[in-house]
This record gives structure tokens, sequence and C-alpha cells, in this order.
């Protein structure tokens, strides 16, 4: 049996760790979606087609895996598409709650579609878009938890804080 199988998420920015995720996934499902959440409450950096291109240069050469949008229930999106299956990345315990929950209620509305876990490489295990926006926000250096095309635009979007100076308070002992 073929299985086709969707890979939610606001992707805002991608990282190394999406794509570890996305590149495991292939070999487990005949076809791939990775399915970008337009979702403007997030506040995202990226527009919704900025993150589509960047996913869609990042997985080119994938060949079981296309790029989608969409808004709504990710099971209605699921179903229209013919998915069985929602790939979800967990990396550390709070994921674990928070995921077991949505796939508790995805089965409850959609009790055909199966949700598979994935723990990401361990070198990714600590990223995630939110973090790697704070961190670069602030001048960290994020090389190597995004790919190259995704850091290329981080530069482009995300201005860099001169550097801060020193806030010195108290006296001299």
């Amino acid at each position: 049996m073929s299985v086709k199988a969707i890979y939610p998420g606001t992707f805002d920015p991608p990282t190394n760790g999406h794509l570890d995720l996305i590149q495991r996934g292939s070999m487990l499902f005949e076809h791939l979606t990775v399915a970008i959440l337009s979702n403007p409450i997030k506040n995202p950096l990226f527009t919704v087609q900025e993150r589509v291109e960047m996913l869609r240069e990042s997985t080119r050469q994938i060949e079981n895996v296309s790029v989608a949008t969409f808004d709504g229930l990710m099971v209605d999106f699921a179903r229209m598409i013919g998915a069985h299956a929602v790939l979800r990345g967990i990396r550390a315990i709070s994921d674990y709650e928070y995921e077991f929950q949505m796939a508790l209620m995805n089965r409850r509305l959609a009790p055909e579609i199966e949700t598979v876990f994935l723990q990401p490489a361990g070198r990714y295990s600590f990223v995630s878009s939110r973090m790697v926006k704070e961190v670069f926000s602030f001048g960290g250096d994020v090389a190597g938890l995004v790919p190259a095309n995704v850091l290329k635009r981080l530069k482009k979007q995300v201005r860099k804080p001169s550097a801060a100076m020193p806030i010195v308070t108290g006296e001299r002992m």
C-alpha cells in the first residue's frame, strides 16, 4: 500500500531540523507534502510565498516531496490531497505533550489519518524557527542551523543590532 503524508507547519523560517525530517519522511512515504500553514496570527517574519520558495529551493533534489500552503484545519487539507498520514517532529518532552494532544484531536476529526512522530537528528534537537529568529536578530551565528538559502534571506530580512554597550552601574570596589 502506498501512503501519502503531509508535514504541516509554519516553517518561519525553515531549519535544518525541518529538512532532516523532510528527508527522512520522504523515505517512509510514497509522497510527502510539506504543508505551510498560512496563519498571520503568528506574526511571521517571512511571507507564505517566501517560505514556499525557501522550502522548494531546499527540497528540489527530493523527487517525492512537494510544497503547498493551507489555512483552516490541517485534517481537511490532508483529506483534500489524499494524505493518510501526518508527519510531526518531536524534539523534547514539551513537544510531545502538545503534539500528543493535537494527534488525539486530529484522530477525533479524521480517524482515517494517522500521525507519525519522528525525532530530528540529535544535532538539531534544540533547533526551532523561533530560536533561530531570536538568536539571529541579536547577531548570533545560525549557520549550520538553517539551509544556506534561508541564511541568505535572513540576512536580507533581519537587521542586526549594533554592538550593545555594556551598562555599568554602581561603584568600583
